[in-house]
């Protein structure tokens, strides 16, 4: 079947994939609410809200992704960050998270992730499974996502800080 798919769309619909998900799920929501009555239509409702969230978590995501193929590849296992670059890598606890940066300078850009009394990880934004990135940043308590998505996409020219804990200490 895909042979009569261009490599191109199916990477499109790969990418899109949670947002697309969140769309069929909104409008069979919606289908249902529509055509059914009772606690049935209060059924397919909250199907269509389910939905709606899908869609929004699945675009962020996406928005978040900026590329793949890149050097190296990112392992979030019990809430450890373990980059394996092809020169370098290391570990980030993300109870132990001090900072997250978005360094554009180097090329590619890169996520500098240092945490409390620690070197800084530089992990670049389109290593292999850098999308993982999105769900610990998203768990960091008082960060802005749709503040970090702005700032990736604004291409700045220098360090741009996106999350700090402020003052934290080891005991």
């Amino acid at each position: 079947m895909s042979s009569f798919i261009r490599p191109e769309i199916l990477n499109g619909i790969w990418r899109w994939r949670e947002a697309l998900f969140g769309a069929f799920m909104a409008a069979c929501g919606m289908v249902w609410a529509v055509t059914q009555q009772g606690v049935l239509a209060a059924i397919g409702t909250s199907i269509a809200i389910v939905g709606a969230l899908i869609i929004f978590a699945g675009i962020q995501r996406t928005r978040f992704c900026v590329g793949s193929g890149g050097p190296g590849v990112v392992q979030v296992h019990e809430r450890l960050v373990t980059y394996y670059g092809p020169h370098d890598g290391g570990s980030v606890s993300i109870d132990a998270l001090q900072s997250v940066e978005l360094n554009p300078t180097t090329k590619p850009a890169t996520w500098v992730l240092t945490e409390v009394g620690g070197q800084p990880l530089s992990i670049p934004t389109n290593a292999e499974n850098a999308e993982l990135l999105f769900d610990v940043f998203a768990a960091l308590d008082g960060i802005r996502t749709e503040n970090m998505l702005a700032k990736l996409r604004a291409n700045p020219v220098e360090p741009v800080t996106i999350w700090n804990h402020g003052q934290r200490r080891l005991h």
